[in-house]
């Protein structure tokens, strides 16, 4: 077809009769002609298709068709064949100066006697000249070639440049001796070819780095370029100074060129060899301004790079990679107190120590990071770069491919946290594209982002851990710093020299942690193969004073939280622990005495020297020889019989046996927080569920990968406008707490939004296993309203409200029932991290909290802190002695290198204040123990796993305090309810004045001087102040009584030197402060009173003479009755961790114990 439209058109400008083949003109075409043209055509396709395609040569016509495109393609374009070129010419550039040299060594200058004759001409050897010539002529070529093939229409530029300039003053002068011979001996400055051969250095390495597609450093670059412009100018000067020096009288040779412009380019200057003439001394001023030229501009290039890449971090060695092990810890932004606590973690195992940590961030590192990372210790394992991990790059900088582990952390400084959660899951995601074998230990904030990264090794959720911590504080007290113990790592030396009995035992029981072992490869526990759980935790903790928590059957992944004793130990089981140190890290001393005592009777074990301590043979001689005649309760009242006094009267109460295999029939049921022998008779009717609620699965999660958990349930999911507590509605009447009636006290969580995280705050108080009657009510007071969404989820559960308010309203709090509330949990507010200051994030926090503590000082109050240095402003008082001798004791263990320095701040240590910070170690550990993070999430009740166990509390009564010890606690909850108890919540009280005076440096001055020296005067009036101490009579007490000795003679000594100088002066000022305090309780308490006026709730007890016992517990938060007792009093609260068994109970005391499945739920 394209013949024939070729052909008509042809037709139709040559005309029809030359178409035809016709030699008539003006003669018009008619149908037939046309008909066999088309017809012709055809016939010529048919016949010559096949020729015609087969010969189709398509060309593409481009530049590089000429003569000239071809050669600057092959001499200039082309990055391999460029680099040939290049390598070529260097070497012949470096071949002249060889040349040079040679001349130089058979040069003869005695035949020339006159002083330009001798700087004109040399003797120049025929070989020699003939090997110049030669290679002259091939540069010229080469220079004139390259200078045709990059002509650009300006020939003069071209021809003015220097490294052309030299090239002609090193090669033109050799071709015309070949035309004229006379000329072979005229001097010709080849030793400038060390210019061009550097010249041509450079261009190889940058042709080099296109034909490999790789880019080395510019560093790598400067460097060299720097050390060839050092070895032009010493090679320039020397050559340069020994031609001249031969017109002198002393000639030089080109050592001892080469040795004076070292001594002279080095600024040393001896003098024992100088330039004799004039032109040598002109090229030596010549060549030093030339240096102070050009190596200050290499320098300072050098200086930028090095800079610039001590702010990138440059590159980790892929044969460090390779040989070592190393660990990258990605993050947005890098603090300094990140950095320590990742460091001091990480590090603090002996299987890390010889790993690298690479450090990647985006950011530039600040001055106080840069001061850390220069200290020795941690200088030549921790590396810098800066750079993002979205970049390939910049991870192949780090060696991604090749780390043990890729630590992701969340930026929590920021304002906007899902923005924060959303980079953390780019970068995760990255890692995982690049490295898809490396392990990812990632933190994300947001519970709904977590199943973005479910694909990661190890998750951590903040707000998951945070507000089940805070829910369970609620429930078990101080359960965050019984869980920030577990996951620190400590050798338990932090107080140990401290004169306070408590801090010596609190720091002591610190040093606990969670450890794992096989059941057939440990010397603690293979002796209870086939034994039940509960017997051997029991025995293992009597015998070697560990805690066994759990364990994880050979043939199951998931760990089980005291599976209880119906669970037979085998051999292939691995056993979770509770020691100061691992098993492997133990010394097992046996005394043969002990050997010779196991056959013997029982009799013989008092009188045995078996070296065990009294408490521990007693907690023995319960276990091997149990009386049960007497335990069976008698009279109107279930409750165990105290001990007699003095051994009169009837025998001592004994405990059960643990029974290596337990009947389930056997088992009696332990209630949270209740006496184990109350009758539960008494409670039955409370805990049938009513008509209105159920046992069963939350239906409305708020988020997808939430755990499910059996809870308290409404039948009927309650209207949202029921849920508001402080606004009535056609359902419910009610506007405040107090006209509900709640029988229990109310729990009232501040935040500012009702996130996703707060289901978590919710679920383990209604959690199946919390006796319904326990159950608090719960008030979220926020400062923005909810979402349906929230409310939807919330709306299943019994006792849940919400209301709009701040903290820093009295009237939101008045009106959420503050007054009537045990327990008032203060969340971290994400609009508060935008602080310019990253430090003042917490000011407000920390304002209002005091602010509610001076108002409702019997309230305890939970606050939640970004920093956990800010610890120390919660409950501050200006003159309160004892908390600065607490600092100045943090600032003794952290010299030390503790990494639990804040520990024995109050607050902490009593489980008031908690930082999410401080369990950004549980995903530390996880490197090392994979097991930390299942562990806390069943500790916490974030997980549920059939036949595992969950953390409850119970408290020691009056009547319970005849059981002594902690070890025979432990015996007796193994064999009744077969719970294992893990630790001890003591307080203890305290009663000090409300100033001490300056001579009293230490803690024992405040708890000692004033009691001793009182003793001493006689000066006992009721209405003084007295100091009263009660400590704990533990083993601690019996293990030091030199140091207790001492220190009471040293206090009392003291006392009576300071009682002399401040008895007059503190007495006479005991009145006035009273009045103030006074006065100032009194603005406090009329304050409220005239908010609830206000807000028409009712006071109820405006005469406070009239008011019971029961009144000041449940409704009087004020201060009426409390007088000085609340500014003068300090409790101190602290948190012992596996203590050992002979540790002796307090009255209060509230043991945490891990509670075991039992029974099975119906639903």
């Amino acid at each position: 077809m394209l013949h024939i439209l070729r052909s008509l058109t042809q037709a139709q400008k040559e005309g029809p009769a030359q178409s035809l083949g016709l030699k008539m003109q003006n003669q018009p075409l008619t149908d037939e002609d046309l008909m066999r043209i088309v017809q012709n055509e055809l016939t010529y396709l048919e016949n010559t298709s096949f020729t015609y395609w087969s010969k189709v040569h398509v060309e593409f016509y481009v530049n590089e068709n000429t003569f000239k495109e071809r050669l600057k393609l092959f001499f200039i374009k082309n990055q391999r064949s460029s680099l040939r070129i290049r390598i070529f010419n260097f070497c012949l550039k470096v071949l002249t100066c060889v040349l040079y040299i040679i001349r130089v060594m058979t040069d003869n200058p005695a035949q020339l006697r006159n002083t330009w004759e001798l700087i004109f001409w040399v003797d120049r050897k025929t070989p020699v000249w003939a090997i110049q010539v030669i290679v002259a002529s091939i540069s010229f070529m080469e220079a004139m070639l390259l200078m045709y093939l990059s002509y650009k229409g300006n020939i003069w530029e071209q021809m003015f440049q220097v490294s052309f300039l030299l090239e002609m003053l090193n090669t033109a002068p050799f071709i015309i001796t070949i035309f004229w011979p006379t000329l072979r001996n005229l001097f010709i400055p080849v030793f400038l070819n060390c210019w061009l051969a550097k010249h041509a250095l450079e261009n190889m390495i940058n042709d080099l780095h296109r034909a490999i597609q790789r880019t080395h450093s510019a560093m790598f670059n400067q460097v060299l370029i720097l050390i060839c412009t050092l070895l032009c100018l010493v090679f320039t000067g020397t050559c340069g100074i020994q031609h001249l020096e031969r017109a002198g009288r002393n000639s030089l040779s080109l050592f001892n060129s080469l040795y004076f412009c070292i001594v002279t380019f080095s600024t040393v200057g001896f003098g024992d060899v100088t330039p004799q003439i004039w032109p040598s001394q002109l090229l030596v001023v010549v060549m030093i301004c030339v240096a102070l030229v050009v190596l200050p501009l290499q320098f300072e290039e050098l200086i930028y790079l090095w800079m610039e890449r001590q702010k990138s971090g440059g590159n980790y060695s892929r044969h460090r990679a390779q040989t070592e092990k190393h660990a990258v810890l990605c993050v947005s932004s890098l603090k300094m107190d990140l950095l320590m606590d990742f460091l001091n973690e990480f590090y603090a195992h002996p299987h890390t120590q010889d790993y690298y940590v690479v450090i990647l961030c985006p950011c530039e590192a600040d001055s106080q990071v840069r001061r850390v990372l220069q200290i020795p210790l941690w200088s030549q394992r921790v590396i810098y770069l800066q750079g993002s991990v979205l970049k390939n790059q910049d991870l192949l900088r780090a060696k991604m491919d090749d780390a043990e582990a890729c630590f992701i952390l969340s930026s929590r400084n920021e304002a906007d946290r899902m923005a924060a959660d959303h980079q953390t899951i780019l970068r995760a995601w990255a890692v995982k594209d690049f490295a898809p074998n490396c392990p990812l230990y990632v933190q994300i904030l947001k519970p709904e982002n977590k199943f973005h990264v479910k694909f990661a090794d190890h998750v951590v959720c903040e707000e998951e851990f945070k507000y089940a911590l805070l829910a369970l504080n609620c429930l078990c007290p101080a359960t965050s710093t019984l869980v920030t113990l577990l996951v620190h790592t400590s050798r338990g030396q932090e107080g140990q020299q401290s004169p306070e009995q408590w801090q010596r035992m609190y720091g002591r029981c610190s040093g606990n942690e969670v450890y794992h072992i096989c059941l057939s490869d440990s010397m603690f526990f293979r002796e209870y193969e086939n034994k039940s759980f509960t017997y051997a935790a029991f025995h293992a903790h009597k015998k070697y004073g560990v805690c066994l928590i759990g364990i994880k059957r050979e043939d199951n992944k998931s760990i089980l939280l005291n599976p209880g004793p119906r669970h037979v130990m085998a051999a292939g089981d691995t056993c979770y622990y509770i020691n100061i140190t691992k098993e492997e890290n133990s010394a097992f001393t046996v005394r043969q005495e002990a050997h010779q005592g196991k056959n013997r009777g029982h009799c013989d074990i008092l009188n045995s020297p078996s070296g065990l301590p009294v408490h521990s043979i007693i907690a023995s001689m319960g276990t091997v020889a149990m009386d049960f005649q007497n335990t069976s309760p008698t009279g109107d009242t279930a409750k165990l019989a105290p001990p007699a006094e003095n051994g009169l009267g009837s025998r001592r109460p004994s405990i059960a046996p643990v029974l290596e295999i337990t009947d389930s029939a056997s088992l009696l049921p332990c209630d949270l927080l209740s006496d184990q022998s109350e009758d539960e008779a008494a409670h039955s009717d409370e805990d049938v569920p009513s008509a209105s609620e159920y046992v069963g699965y939350p239906p409305n999660s708020p988020y997808i990968g939430s755990s499910p958990t059996l809870c308290h349930l409404l039948l009927q999911k309650a209207p949202f406008c029921c849920l508001r507590l402080d606004k009535a509605c056609e359902h419910v009447s009610f506007e405040d707490a107090k006209a509900y009636g709640f029988k229990n006290k109310l729990i009232i969580v501040s935040a500012e939004t009702a996130g996703n995280g707060l289901y978590n705050f919710i679920v383990p108080l209604r959690a199946y296993y919390r006796p319904r009657r326990e159950l608090n009510p719960i008030v979220l007071l926020l400062d923005n309203l909810p979402d349906e969404h929230f409310l939807e989820a919330i709306s299943c559960f019994p006792m849940v409200y919400y209301m709009v308010g701040t903290i820093d309203n009295l009237d939101s709090l008045l009106q959420c029932g503050v007054l009537y509330a045990d327990n008032l949990v203060v969340v971290d507010k994400e609009s508060t991290m935008s602080a310019e200051e990253d430090y003042m994030a917490d000011a407000k926090t920390i304002v209002n909290v005091q602010t509610m503590f001076r108002l409702f000082p019997s309230l305890s109050i939970i606050t939640e802190l970004t920093h956990p240095s800010n610890m120390r402003f919660m409950q501050f008082r200006a003159k309160d002695c004892y908390s600065l001798a607490l600092s100045k004791l943090e600032k003794k263990e952290r010299d030390k290198g503790s990494n639990l320095a804040f520990m024995f701040r109050l607050p902490f240590a009593a489980g008031r204040v908690f930082s999410i910070s401080m369990l950004d170690t549980l995903l530390y550990q996880c490197f090392v123990k994979d097991y930390m993070i299942p562990i806390t999430r069943l500790l916490l009740g974030l997980d549920t796993t059939p036949g595992s166990g969950y953390l409850c509390a119970m408290r020691v009564c009056e009547s319970d305090l005849w059981i002594r010890t902690y070890g025979r606690l432990f015996q007796k909850l193994c064999s009744t309810s077969s719970e294992i108890p893990i630790g001890i919540y003591r307080t203890e009280s305290h009663m000090f004045l409300p100033s001490e005076p300056r001579e009293l440096k230490t803690i024992s001055d405040i708890f000692g001087i004033y009691s001793e020296g009182w003793s001493d005067t006689k000066e006992t009036k009721g209405d003084e102040p007295k100091v009263l101490t009660r400590s704990s009579s533990g083993s601690d007490q019996s293990e030091h009584p030199l140091l207790r000795r001492k220190s009471m003679h040293w206090t009392r000594r003291l006392s009576r030197r300071a009682m002399k100088r401040s008895d007059s002066s503190f007495f006479s000022s005991l009145p006035k402060h009273s009045a103030s305090r006074r006065s100032e309780r009194e603005e406090l308490t009329e304050l409220v009173r005239n908010r609830m006026q206000h807000l028409g709730l009712h006071t109820g007890f405006k005469d406070v003479s009239n008011l019971t016992a029961s009144d000041v517990m449940n409704r009087v938060n004020l201060g009426y009755l409390q007088g000085e007792l609340n500014d003068q009093q300090n409790s101190l609260s602290y948190v012992l961790v596996n203590p050992a068994p002979d540790t002796h109970l307090q009255l209060n005391d509230v043991v945490y114990v891990s509670h075991a499945h039992t029974h099975d739920v119906d639903l």
